[in-house]
């Protein structure tokens, strides 16, 4: 199929090479609004094909029967007991939270297992926390001993139940995660701010009267009054109509089980070669100016490029009324607690070079095998050399599970040659780069209310308040981090000059924001930033996640070093609260680019236009002995909650081989 511009898919997605995606949550009330375009055509994919992808998209069996009851109760109570079943070596390569959790299932059900892990001292993936302490004992990142923040996972949907349940049964404590800003009451309060295009306004008000930012963008008048979440939600609500409705209390529901099933897969094969681009200007109608809008307030400019159907599974998986959740101590405290259960089988710095594996299925001819005796897989590892000499070790197992990102398994030798659709499932799967900046901060200013400024300023200075807010206070740097809480020391020379050369001029000074939690979203460099949902226990701090970015975006942060980096997301805070924060700039920050990480090759497998008809049903299928876990096996790449599925599935392939 070709593109609107006349490229065919794989040219599209070879231009797409690097775009992102990002969960986007719909959030506003819908008005009314042109009609979407009829469709053009109905051509896809093969129809059985679809239906595979549903049917892993609902967690179902081939026969349409729901398979997370029967994996919440491997969870809780083991791998089931099974004929054939004898205890095995297993190989799990890899100890991110799939990994882990397939390793301990194994563990259980009386298995010899092994996990293998390229990271020195850290096993859980593309979970990563920074702090103090840990499994890994790492040194303190901030200023505050007691502060911490995620570089990876940060928040999990209550409508995920395996991760709900698993973090249950581990024991760990967990409390909401304010995606949206609360009030001191806990009550949403939408005052963080909307910055674009030269215009400074809070959610709420831009809720109630979007049409001074809507204009800028040169939206046509038929959508200079509607938000654009709602102008989000009235094209894809008639797609989501396929397999779910609104019920009488105004909330959204699955159809009959068997009705979404089929649903779902006239969605893959209707859209399943459509970027999210296509569909909002062929499908819905959405002049580029209204996709700008939407674009940049519901955060979908980074994915416009990829697959339609990778960001209508986010939208309509998780509602705006979803819960959001995280772990009190950082998401880490979940592969503490895992890392636990499986503590003696876990080999650290152990990079695998080589996969060798016999299929007896395959070939017969293997005289390594008399009798059908002995291992089926040969791993090669080295170590880094951290420290020491370089290790090369070699291990043998009956079966393996292999949990490596698709990017890294690329640099994998594997022999023989896996089938031809896994081969090309590896070279193809698109992934996805994502970079976030963290700033410590003394005292936690966007909890603060305009009293709470003077008084703090004016402990700097008695007429520092008065300068900020009619533009007169000095902007050469020397106010950096200049409030009595900040600790010396951690505010290099260099950051100074970086900040200094790159700081924000402006004279307009916004109120406070007041709020607890959420974000403020911004078309500069930043593009969105969070602030903590909870304060640290003793601390009058806290660390913002001052920019999170992806594709293009993020690659543009990558080419700074981390002396230039928090310097920089610093300024491009100051554009949207002011440039009074600085003074409670500690100095300290952290960041973590996913693209950059030796072992995660990326943020997530973020699937291209296709792909998921193309690539994905070959994806999780068994190469004799070797068995495929990871969130990039599942239809929920970036979640836990696909790691869990993959884990489960996984390990119950081995038991039961």
């Amino acid at each position: 199929m070709r593109s609107p511009g006349g490229l065919t898919r794989r040219g599209f997605a070879a231009a797409a090479g690097t775009a992102t995606v990002a969960t986007a949550l719909n959030s506003g009330t819908a008005a009314a609004l042109p009609a979407p375009a009829a469709p053009s055509d109905t051509r896809g994919a093969d129809f059985d094909r679809c239906l595979a992808v549903a049917r892993a998209l609902l967690v179902l069996d081939s026969d349409d029967r729901p398979l997370v009851p029967r994996y919440e109760r491997v969870l809780a109570h083991g791998l089931p007991a099974h004929r054939r079943a004898r205890p095995k070596n297993v190989l799990v390569i890899g100890a991110g939270p799939a990994g882990l959790v397939a390793a301990w299932l194994l563990k259980r059900a009386g298995h010899r297992v092994t996990v293998l892990e390229a990271n020195g001292n850290r096993a859980g993936g593309r979970i990563k926390t920074f702090r103090r302490g840990g499994h890994e004992n790492a040194e303190q990142p901030f200023a505050d001993p007691r502060q911490y923040a995620e570089a990876g996972a940060m928040r999990i949907p209550g409508s995920h139940p395996l991760v709900m349940g698993l973090i249950d049964r581990l024991g760990l404590t967990k409390r909401r995660f304010h995606y949206v800003d609360v009030d001191g009451e806990g009550r949403p309060a939408n005052r963080t701010w909307i910055h674009v295009n030269g215009i400074r306004m809070r959610r709420a008000d831009y809720a109630r009267a979007p049409r001074r930012i809507n204009r800028s963008f040169g939206v046509p008048r038929a959508y200079w009054d509607t938000p654009a979440a709602a102008i989000l939600r009235s094209v894809l609500d008639p797609v989501r109509d396929e397999f779910s409705y609104v019920d009488g209390d105004g909330k959204r529901v699955g159809k009959p089980l068997p009705e979404q099933v089929q649903g779902w897969a006239r969605v893959v094969q209707r859209f399943g070669d459509w970027s999210m681009f296509r569909f909002l200007t062929e499908h819905a109608g959405l002049d580029e100016r209204t996709v700008d809008l939407v674009g940049t307030l519901e955060n979908l400019t980074s994915r416009l490029p990829l697959s339609f159907i990778h960001s209508f599974i986010g939208s309509s998986l998780i509602s705006p009324d979803t819960p959001f959740w995280e772990l009190e101590g950082g998401t880490a405290v979940l592969p503490d607690a895992l890392l636990e259960r499986v503590r003696g089988h876990v080999r650290f710095d152990r990079r695998v070079t080589r996969i060798e594996y016999h299929d007896p299925d395959r070939d017969a001819s293997d005289t390594r095998h008399v009798g059908g005796k002995g291992p089926h897989v040969w791993v090669d590892t080295v170590s880094e050399g951290r420290g020491g000499p370089v290790v090369r070790e070699q291990f043998t197992a009956d079966a393996a599970v292999v949990t490596v990102p698709f990017s890294g398994l690329r640099h994998v030798q594997v022999s023989p040659p896996m089938s031809y659709g896994k081969r090309r499932a590896v070279a193809e799967l698109h992934y996805d780069s994502a970079t976030k900046v963290l700033l410590e901060f003394s005292r936690r200013w966007w909890e603060f209310d305009e009293a709470d400024w003077k008084r703090e300023l004016r402990r700097i200075d008695p007429g520092l308040y008065d300068d900020y807010r009619t533009g007169r206070a000095a902007a050469d740097g020397s106010l950096l981090g200049a409030h009595p809480s900040v600790p010396r020391g951690h505010i290099t020379p260099g950051q100074r000059t970086h900040y200094a050369a790159n700081r924000a001029v402006t004279r307009d000074q916004p109120e406070a924001v007041d709020v607890v939690g959420g974000g403020s979203v911004s078309d500069n460099a930043n593009r969105f930033m969070f602030h903590p949902s909870h304060p640290v226990p003793g601390s009058a701090g806290g660390v913002v996640l001052a920019s999170y970015s992806w594709a293009d975006d993020a690659l543009r942060w990558d080419s700074l070093d981390d002396e230039a980096r928090y310097p920089h997301a610093l300024c491009g805070l100051q554009q949207v609260y002011g440039q009074r924060i600085e003074v409670f700039y500690t100095g300290a920050g952290r960041t973590q680019s996913w693209l950059r990480d030796p072992y995660a090759y990326g943020e997530a497998s973020v699937l291209l236009p296709g792909q998921h008809t193309e690539l994905l049903p070959v994806i999780p299928t068994p190469e004799g002995p070797l068995h495929f876990a990871g969130d990039h096996t599942s239809v929920k790449p970036a979640w836990i909650e696909g790691a869990l599925e993959s884990a489960v599935r996984a390990a119950l392939e081995v038991h039961t081989a």
